[in-house]
C-alpha cells in the first residue's frame, strides 16, 4: 500500500489553519475539508499531479465518514481542482490561472455599521404595486404587443453594427447619447407629435423614470412644492415623496389635471400625463393644457409632460404637445421606446429646457454615465430604416384588435361584475368593482394564480379613491387571454365564495 503520511501531514496542517478540528465545524465538514484542500492545492502545497489519497484512506485518517470525503471530492472536480481518472483516483490539476477567493478568518467579531442615509430610508417606505417583482405578463398594464417585436430584424441589425464596429467605438460615452439617434428622434417626433427640437435639446436615457429622477435631483430639495395628479403612475409618486418634497394633489376631470384654486405657495415642478392621464385614460383637453401653461407661468413652475401612450392616443385626432405650445422653454417632454418596442430595451429620452440642460448633464455624467452605444445605434438604424414606423403601424392594428376581443370576452364572462371602462385610449383597461370591493385583497388573490391587476385604489395619494382594477390588454395574443380570462373568473368565483 502506498504510503500517504507527509501528504495527510500537508493536509491536516492546512485542516488546522480552517479549524476543521473544532466542534463548530461539525454541520458542515465537508466544506471545511473542501475549502481546506483548495487552498492547499492553490498555493501549490498539493502540486499539480499529485494523486490524492483514496476516499477510503483519507477518511479513516481524519476519523470522517466516507461520503464526506467523496463530496468534497466531486466538489473539487466540479469546480477543476481535481481530475477523476477511473481506475486510477483523483488527481490534482494545474491551477495557474486559479486565483484563492477563501476567505481568511480574522478573529475579528461582527461590527457595526454606518446608517442608512434619510434617502435611503425613505426610498425603502415606498415600494409601490408596479414593482416587476410579480410574476406573469397577462394582464401586466403599459406592455405593448411584446409577441409580435421583429425580433429578426433587430437581431440583424445587431450583426450588422457588431461588423462594422471599431475599437475606438468601445471607449466612453456622451451621456447625451449618439447624434445620430437623438437626430432620428428629432425627426420622429416632428413627424408624430409635430415637435420642432434641435438634436441638442435631446438627452438619452434608460427610460422616463430616469429622466424624472435626474429633473428632480436637478430641481427639488426637501420640502419643496411638487404638483402631481391624483391617481398617479405610481413610480412618480414614489421618487418625489422619497426626495421628502411637499407633494400637493392635482386631481382629474374629464378634461385632465385641474389647476384651478391649488393651494400652493412656490412650486417648482408640476408633473402630468396629458396624452393619456394613467391610469384613469383621460386625454386633456387643448383648453387645458393653455391653462396649464398659463398656471406654470405665473407661478414659475417647470411643467414635465411625460407623454405616456402617445402614438397610442393621438393617431387619430391627435392634439398638440404642452410642449409644442410653450413659448417660455419651461416644459420637459418626456417620452420612451421601452413602452412602444419593449421595457428590456430601456432606452427613453427627454427634450430639457436650456437653463436646465447643464446639471441635468453634469448628474447623468457622474451617475448612471450613458446608455450603451451599441444599443443606441441599433436603435436608430431602426428608426432609420423605416422599421419603427412599420412596427408602430403593426401594434396599433393588433392593439386594436386584441382590445376589442379583450372587451367582448371579458363582458360575456364577467356579466358586468366587473365592468370595464372602455373610454381609454391607451394599452390598458380600469375594471370597475360592485359594492366597493377591496381591490388590494382580489388584486392579491388573482396575483397567486399569476394574473396581474393592479389594484387601482393604489393609484391614489390624497382624497377620495376608486375601487377597481388596472389591466392590460395588448402584451399577449387571444389564445393567451382567453385562457386567463377563464381563469380569471374562475378565481374570482373563488375568491367571491
Amino acid at each position: 500500500m502506498k504510503d500517504y503520511t507527509n501528504l495527510h501531514n500537508n493536509i491536516k496542517a492546512v485542516l488546522k489553519e480552517f479549524n476543521f478540528y473544532s466542534k463548530e465545524n461539525n454541520d458542515h465538514i465537508y466544506l471545511s475539508l473542501f475549502f481546506a484542500l483548495k487552498k492547499a492545492i492553490i498555493d501549490r502545497v498539493l502540486k499539480a499531479g499529485t494523486k490524492l489519497p483514496p476516499t477510503r484512506i483519507l477518511a479513516k485518517d481524519l476519523e470522517i465518514s466516507r461520503s464526506t470525503v467523496i463530496k468534497t471530492y466531486e466538489l473539487l472536480v466540479l469546480e477543476k481542482f481535481l481530475i477523476a481518472i477511473q481506475g486510477s483516483g483523483y488527481f490534482v490539476t494545474n491551477v495557474r490561472h486559479k486565483k484563492n477567493h477563501i476567505k481568511i478568518q480574522t478573529g475579528l467579531k461582527s461590527g457595526k455599521y454606518p446608517e442608512i442615509s434619510k434617502k435611503g430610508k425613505s426610498f425603502g417606505k415606498f415600494i409601490n404595486i408596479e414593482n416587476t417583482k410579480k410574476k406573469g405578463i397577462a394582464f401586466r398594464p403599459g406592455l405593448p404587443p411584446l409577441d409580435i417585436f421583429p425580433i429578426n430584424i433587430w437581431k440583424n441589425l445587431t450583426n450588422n453594427y457588431w461588423r462594422s464596429a471599431k475599437a475606438s467605438e468601445l471607449t466612453y460615452s456622451n451621456a447625451i447619447g449618439l447624434e445620430s439617434l437623438r437626430q432620428n428622434i428629432s425627426e420622429y417626433l416632428k413627424i408624430y407629435r409635430n415637435i420642432k427640437c434641435d438634436p441638442s435639446q435631446i438627452i438619452i436615457t434608460t427610460g422616463s423614470l430616469h429622466s424624472l429622477s435626474m429633473i428632480a435631483d436637478s430641481l427639488i430639495n426637501k420640502d419643496d412644492e411638487v404638483v402631481l395628479e391624483n391617481p398617479i403612475y405610481p413610480n412618480a409618486y414614489t421618487l418625489f415623496k422619497s426626495l421628502e418634497a411637499k407633494i400637493i394633489a392635482a386631481q382629474i376631470d374629464e378634461q385632465g389635471m385641474i389647476v384651478e384654486n391649488l393651494v400652493c405657495q412656490k412650486p417648482k415642478i408640476l408633473y402630468n400625463t396629458p396624452s393619456n392621464q394613467y391610469p384613469s385614460g383621460v386625454k386633456m383637453s387643448l383648453n387645458r393644457r393653455l391653462e396649464i401653461l398659463r398656471w406654470a407661468s405665473l407661478h414659475n413652475t417647470i411643467i414635465i409632460e411625460d407623454d405616456y401612450d402617445h402614438e397610442f392616443s393621438n393617431w387619430e385626432d391627435p392634439i398638440s404637445s404642452i410642449y409644442s405650445l410653450d413659448n417660455e422653454d419651461r416644459t420637459v417632454y418626456l417620452g420612451t421606446f421601452n413602452k412602444l418596442l419593449h421595457p428590456s430595451l430601456r432606452v427613453g429620452y427627454m427634450i430639457v429646457p436650456d437653463y436646465l440642460n447643464d446639471p441635468i448633464q453634469a448628474i447623468y455624467g457622474q451617475t448612471s454615465r450613458f446608455v450603451p452605444p451599441s444599443t443606441q445605434s441599433i436603435l436608430s438604424s431602426f428608426i432609420e430604416k423605416d422599421q419603427l414606423n412599420r412596427h408602430l403601424r403593426n401594434i396599433i392594428e393588433v392593439s386594436q384588435e386584441r382590445k376589442s376581443f379583450f372587451l367582448g370576452y371579458f363582458e360575456d364572462h364577467f356579466q358586468e361584475k366587473i365592468k370595464i371602462e372602455n373610454y381609454n385610449t391607451g394599452l390598458h383597461f380600469i375594471g370597475k368593482l360592485e359594492n366597493k370591493e377591496n381591490d388590494l385583497k382580489l388584486s392579491q388573490h388573482f396575483a397567486s394564480s399569476g394574473i396581474v391587476a393592479h389594484p387601482l385604489s393604489s393609484y391614489f395619494f390624497d382624497g377620495k379613491y376608486a375601487n377597481g382594477l388596472v389591466m392590460g390588454y395588448s402584451s399577449v395574443n387571444q389564445k393567451i387571454t382567453k385562457q386567463t380570462i377563464l381563469k380569471m373568473k374562475q378565481e374570482y368565483l373563488n375568491y367571491k365564495n
